[in-house]
This record gives structure tokens, C-alpha cells and sequence, in this order.
């Protein structure tokens, strides 16, 4: 007999609950909690079935530094942005992957809501819907309202910076402070149909300057925040997906960290990043299949890496990944640059570029990329 049914009733419920929270506090620790709402896996195919193949690129205007001097009032671009989002659509992209900061809400939610509609429709116009990422864990923790800084000279994205701050990263009890703009921004856009999905996280965990965090605490901060993240979107329920890419690690099985589990588990449609070789690119890929669900690769293109569009667009092509390399036009972000520009000096531009494809006034950096690219994403002619 079990114990519990030798107790009087209301001890036996109270510590039956206590049992059962005890048991979903340690399932969310391992990142093996799956949070209501999920979209069934016939359903995420169903929305993937509806949609092209997907091809496109991580944009910030070329006159941006960081997600917060794209989308202010005083340095919002729009005519940048339709000159750069028709660069994309006349070599056949069909999407784009596009950061927001939650700063930005506690400015001025109304006009910020307003850009990011006049955002979506300059690249509607151009045939493009947009995959909106609600924060960042990577670069700069200190986020700041008003004018940003300048590029530093030949150094890889100089001035982008992390959402939320790290002391409201770090601080558990500040985490509901984003409720308010993770609910006002789904819900003027949740049923908006030149939003693709929705991506609630990028790369949680990444390390940043200055985080003073190692990557245990900052995991574990990340998953705590990133569990809301998910609950908050569920509560207003888009027509959308939500997703939020692995990128780091074991991303499936014992050796999987938990935060990595926790996405996986949550994701209505997979996706991941990877910057290295399709060898590679083909394993990772091969450990999502078992799931059953859409895939998307929203971070690859570091050509000294090996991943390159040659390689890479006909693989995902043939297995129906959506694909989202980094970055567009050379702009302020610097991401031609390497990584490596942080650990050694450069004093010129690398001969051949890191990410990104064109050049400032739209000319290519390497032109039989650009053809390739056209012929892998041209439609086939009715006959």
C-alpha cells in the first residue's frame, strides 16, 4: 500500500502536490519540461507544407550598428531598408530573420510597434515575410537607449549588443519585467501573415564582453528566463510558430545540456545554426530528424569555415531546411570581418569576407555566388 493512503486526506493532497511540483521543478531543471500549447507535429508540418523553400538572410541595414539604431526613431532607415530588402529579392530570398530589443518597448512601444509594421511592410512588398527574434544572448550585455557608437575600425560586430541586460539576465526577480513586451509584441503581430514564426531566444547561453558570468550560471539564468519566454508566447497563442535555435553542445540525447532539451522540447519548428563544414552540418541535421518536424538553419555562411553556399543551399535545398545565412550588404556591423578580429589586429578588409554578400552598393563580393544563388532558388517555368 502506498504510504500516501495511509495519511489523512488533506495531508495526503498536500504532499501529493508537493510531490508532483517537486517532480515539475525537476523537469524543468533538465530541460525535459514541455510547456502546454505545443503545436502537434501534424500541425507544424501542415504550416510547413504552405510555405516556399525558405531562403534568406539575418538583415540589419547597412547603416545600423545594432538592433537598437535599426529600429529608433532617429536612425530608422526605411529607405535602406527597401533598397537592401529588393537587393535580397532579386537574388531569390524569400525571407528574412530580423532582431528586436525589448528596450525598445520601454521607449516607446507604440512607435516602436509602428516601425516594425512599416518593417514588415516594405519586405511584404518585396515578396519577403520575416522571422522576428524577441532577444539576444550574444555581445555587448550593457544595452543603451539613444545614439550608439561608432564601428571599431575592422572589428566583427563592434557595437551589437545583448536583450535583456545582463543584471536583468542575471536577477530572477527582474524576468517578468519583459513580460509586457514579449505580450505587446506577439499580440499586434500573432495573427499578422507577413510574420513567418517567431523566434524567442537567440542563442541563450552564448557568452558576451563583459557577461562576468560563466557559461554554468549564465545557462541556468538562461533557462529559467527562456521557460517564460515560452510560456508568455503560449498565452497569447499567434498563428505563427515559435522556435528558438540550438547552436552549441549535444543538442539531443543523455549528453544534451539542459537548456538545449528545453528547446528542442518546445520548438513547434526546429532550428539550429552551424558555421562549419556540411559534413558536419549533415550530422546535426541527422539528430533532429528522428522529431519529425520542420527544420530550419538559421545561422550558417563562414566561408574560411567551410560553410559556404555552395555546399551548403543544395543540401538544404534537397532536404526541404529553410536557410538563413548570416547577414546581407557590408554595413556597420562589420560581419566581413572574422571572429578572429577580436583576438588579433586587422587593418583592412580580409580578402575573403567572413559572412555577409554584398558590398555597399549592392555589387557582389564574390559574383558567382550571387549566380549560384539565383539558379538554386529560381522557380521552375510552368509548361
Amino acid at each position: 500500500m502506498n504510504m500516501l493512503t495511509r495519511l489523512p486526506s488533506k495531508i495526503a493532497l498536500v504532499l501529493t502536490g508537493a510531490l508532483l511540483l517537486s517532480a515539475s521543478v525537476m523537469k524543468a531543471a533538465e530541460g525535459n519540461l514541455t510547456l502546454p500549447g505545443r503545436w502537434s507535429v501534424e500541425k507544424a508540418n501542415t504550416w510547413y507544407k504552405q510555405q516556399p523553400w525558405l531562403v534568406g538572410c539575418n538583415f540589419t541595414p547597412s547603416t545600423a550598428i545594432n538592433q537598437l539604431e535599426m529600429w529608433q526613431a532617429d536612425t530608422f532607415d526605411p529607405q535602406t531598408i527597401d533598397r537592401e530588402l529588393g537587393w535580397a529579392a532579386g537574388i531569390g530570398m524569400n525571407t528574412v530573420r530580423v532582431y528586436l530589443h525589448d528596450l525598445l518597448w520601454q521607449q516607446d512601444s507604440e512607435g516602436f510597434l509602428k516601425r516594425v509594421d512599416q518593417f514588415l511592410g516594405i519586405a511584404d512588398k518585396r515578396g519577403i515575410k520575416t522571422m522576428l527574434v524577441l532577444c539576444d544572448s550574444v555581445w555587448n550585455p550593457h544595452p543603451k537607449l539613444g545614439k550608439q557608437p561608432e564601428p571599431i575600425p575592422h572589428l566583427h560586430n563592434s557595437g551589437w549588443v545583448q536583450s535583456p541586460h545582463i543584471e536583468v539576465l542575471r536577477d530572477v526577480k527582474k524576468h517578468d519585467s519583459l513580460k509586457p513586451y514579449f505580450i505587446g509584441v506577439i499580440s499586434r503581430f500573432k495573427d499578422d501573415q507577413r510574420v513567418l514564426l517567431w523566434d524567442l531566444y537567440n542563442e541563450p547561453g552564448n557568452d558576451g564582453k563583459e557577461d562576468k558570468m560563466n557559461t554554468a550560471q549564465k545557462e541556468e539564468k538562461c533557462l529559467l528566463l527562456i521557460e517564460k519566454m515560452f510560456s508568455w508566447a503560449r498565452e497569447v497563442n499567434p498563428s505563427q510558430p515559435l522556435t528558438s535555435a540550438v547552436w552549441s553542445n549535444e543538442w539531443i540525447g543523455p549528453k544534451a545540456t539542459a537548456l538545449n532539451r528545453f528547446m528542442v522540447n518546445n520548438s513547434d519548428v526546429l532550428s539550429f545554426h552551424i558555421y562549419e563544414p556540411l559534413v558536419r552540418t549533415a550530422e546535426r541535421v541527422g539528430s533532429l530528424k528522428p522529431y519529425g518536424r520542420p527544420i530550419l538553419c538559421t545561422e550558417y555562411l563562414a566561408r574560411g569555415n567551410g560553410s559556404r553556399f555552395e555546399d551548403h543551399l543544395p543540401y538544404f535545398k534537397k532536404n526541404k531546411i529553410g536557410a538563413y545565412n548570416w547577414g546581407l550588404v557590408a554595413g556597420k556591423i562589420q560581419t566581413q570581418y572574422p571572429w578572429a578580429s577580436w583576438r588579433r589586429k586587422f587593418t583592412a578588409e580580409p580578402k575573403l569576407w567572413h559572412h555577409d554578400v554584398l558590398k555597399p552598393d549592392g555589387t557582389p563580393h564574390i559574383p558567382s555566388e550571387i549566380e549560384f544563388i539565383k539558379s538554386i532558388t529560381a522557380k521552375k517555368k510552368k509548361k
